[in-house]
């Protein structure tokens, strides 16, 4: 292939050949390339090109080890025959007032750039300064998203570094608003759109992103989006800003990180008479039709990267997502956050929380408001917990938990026209229809929200949990905040100060009687980048429900006697890059111990090994 440009070349001697052509290949086919063309070129050559290596770390880019910190100067480029405009324009390797005048020289930024050169702390401070300005949450997003899309170091630096300050910017609940109003503030497109249109040729879409060795794909159909129903194509907010927290809180490269939205078009009739409207403009698809579009793009998927990379599936509906996991959990590597994650850090809440309200899990009785992907799924896995730690049945084990649903309390009366995740969930008892009611009959120590509508957790139904409990535990984990079961300033002002809360989305410390109360926030954020990571760093092939287990008691492993002290059964989103090492390291352990794991041999130390694999947004040393 190389001799064929170089034949090319030496048949067009055109001047104009080297500037148009951008490639990338091998780390030894660029210097094969380089020498064949600079030769061509001779002196011209030296002065109007730069061929290199374009390296981010190591060339196969994995995420089994991490150059990014690097101080061995290293050229941006792949084939470069480019100029320093086009240098700018490249978010991967732009640094903006930081490239030196040495840099400037060597790939012609002079004169592209005011005189001034600043460090990346300095740039850092000042985005954060600007971002401060803006009043509106949503302005702040779109200033986030522009910063990722011109200058990628600089952006997960900024986040790191802010990250209690700006995950609710990137993330829930600010994503929320962005993606019901995608449409008017689209500016570029971000990830990977597959529609109906591609069908058939869905490998063919693949092939067309730009990276080529991806290792998480995080794909959403956008019927469910957080509380806020279908947003359809508009839901590629969520796969982006996930796939952004892989990257700033797990550490995993941003380059083999893949975002993509399924679209089969929406029942959303808002969005249908929307002219700004960016996805297809007919009513959503379901049955045969919806599930070829999914199985093609899960063929295609493992076709084209591989039997190890990760696909997290996100805001499906919920008879879509159990399918969805149940149909590939045999044959892929897969995971959905809205089961198992929201599963895991609810699970690692209400471990920690043992050490404020007493007992072991399976002294307590749980109930649920929500019945849905979320509610059954964490009710699973409390199970299993419950089930691993003591001589209990299966159905013992869960007759410890209860769920309310639309229709009131899931009893097995009900049985008969209960959808099939709901019915381990059905005991026996008289029905009962109100959540209040409920709370009066079940006598619940645990209140759990997953119902995505807001205001559910009235001031009768706290003060019934209060009466029962002297230290009732209280988890509103519903988003955006709008859709919160209950606010903190309401659960702890109900309860006189007694309640133990966590939310879904965050909230404001709260003074109530003299006392800061500091409520926690049941984050998927502490546990899908870390759980990745542990994926990815092991060459797991597929996902166990011990690895589950592992992650919950890992992040609970990490609250501090500090954080106890003021009622937070979370630990610090300060420590989330900590928190996500332990959390990979545990769940590594787990696929070694189950022989799931593929990356041989196993590394003494899996902590420093998982920190080692972490990405860095470090600027580099150009030469």
């Amino acid at each position: 292939m190389l001799a064929k440009i170089f034949q090319t070349y030496n048949k067009t001697n055109s001047k104009k050949f080297p500037l148009q052509f951008l490639m990338l290949t091998s780390s030894s086919s660029f210097k094969r390339l380089n020498s064949l063309l600079l030769g061509a070129l001779g002196d011209r050559g030296q002065r109007k090109s730069n061929l290199s290596v374009m390296a981010e770390g190591n060339v196969d880019d994995t995420n089994t080890t991490n150059d990014d910190d690097d101080d061995q100067p290293f050229t941006p480029w792949a084939v470069s025959v480019a100029s320093g405009h086009t240098l700018l324009r490249s978010p991967q390797h732009n640094k903006g007032l930081a490239f030196t005048d040495k840099e400037r020289d060597s790939h012609f930024l002079r004169g592209l750039l005011p005189p001034a050169v600043l460090t990346q702390e300095l740039q850092a401070k000042r985005s954060l300064n600007i971002l401060r300005q803006y009043q509106v949450p949503l302005h702040r997003y779109i200033a986030m998203m522009d910063l990722q899309e011109t200058n990628e170091k600089l952006f997960y630096k900024l986040l790191i570094d802010n990250v209690e300050e700006l995950l609710p910017v990137v993330y829930t609940p600010v994503v929320g608003e962005a993606c019901q109003k995608y449409g008017s503030i689209f500016r570029r497109p971000q990830g990977l759109y597959i529609s109906l249109k591609d069908k058939g040729k869905i490998l063919e879409v693949l092939k067309n992103w730009p990276e080529k060795n991806i290792q998480v794909i995080v794909v959403t159909d956008g019927e469910r989006i957080l509380g806020l129903g279908d947003l359809g194509c508009q839901g590629m907010g969520i796969p982006v800003g996930k796939l952004s927290l892989y990257t700033a809180l797990g550490g995993v490269r941003p380059s083999v990180c893949l975002p993509v939205t399924i679209d089969v078009g929406t029942k959303n009739e808002t969005l249908l008479n929307d002219e700004f409207y960016t996805g297809l403009k007919q009513k959503r698809a379901t049955g045969e039709e919806y599930d070829e579009l999914l199985d093609e793009f899960m063929t295609a998927v493992k076709k084209n990267y591989g039997e190890k990379v990760l696909i997290q599936f996100e805001d499906f509906a919920n008879h879509n997502a159990f399918d969805l996991l149940i149909r590939y959990r045999t044959s892929h590597l897969v995971f959905n956050d809205d089961i198992q994650g929201t599963a895991c850090v609810v699970l690692g809440g209400l471990l920690s929380a043992l050490k404020l309200i007493g007992g072991t899990l399976s002294d307590h009785t749980f109930l649920f408001l929500g019945a849905g992907e979320a509610g059954t799924g964490i009710a699973e896995l409390i199970s299993l917990e419950i089930l691993k730690k003591t001589k209990l049945t299966v159905e013992d084990s869960r007759k410890k938990i209860w769920l309310v649903d639309s229709k009131g309390l899931v009893v097995s009366s009900r049985k008969d026209s209960l959808q099939q995740f709901k019915q381990p969930w059905a005991h026996d008892h008289e029905p009962v229809t109100g959540l209040l009611e409920a709370v009066k009959a079940i006598k619940p120590t645990i209140l759990i929200g997953t119902s995505g509508v807001g205001k559910q957790f009235t001031k009768e139904v706290i003060e019934a949990m209060s009466s029962i409990n002297a230290k009732p535990l209280i988890m509103a984990l519903s988003n955006p905040t709008s859709q919160s079961e209950c606010t903190a300033e309401e659960a702890y002002t109900w309860s006189n100060g007694h309640a133990i809360f966590a939310s879904g989305s965050p909230f404001d410390p709260v003074i109530y009687d003299g006392k800061e109360f500091v409520p926690g926030q049941a984050n998927n954020a502490y546990i899908f980048p870390g759980f990745g990571l542990g994926l990815i760093m092991c060459g797991a092939i597929r996902v166990h429900d011990e690895f589950l287990l592992a992650a919950a008691e890992a992040l609970a492993s990490q609250v501090t006697e500090e954080d106890y002290a003021k009622g937070i059964i979370y630990p610090r989103f300060k420590n989330i890059r900590k928190i996500s090492a332990t959390i990979a390291a545990k769940v590594a352990s787990r696929a070694y111990e189950y022989g799931l794991a593929s990356h041989l041999p196993r590394p003494s130390d899996l902590v420093k090994f998982a920190e080692s694999c972490m990405y860095s947004p470090k600027y580099r040393n150009y030469r």
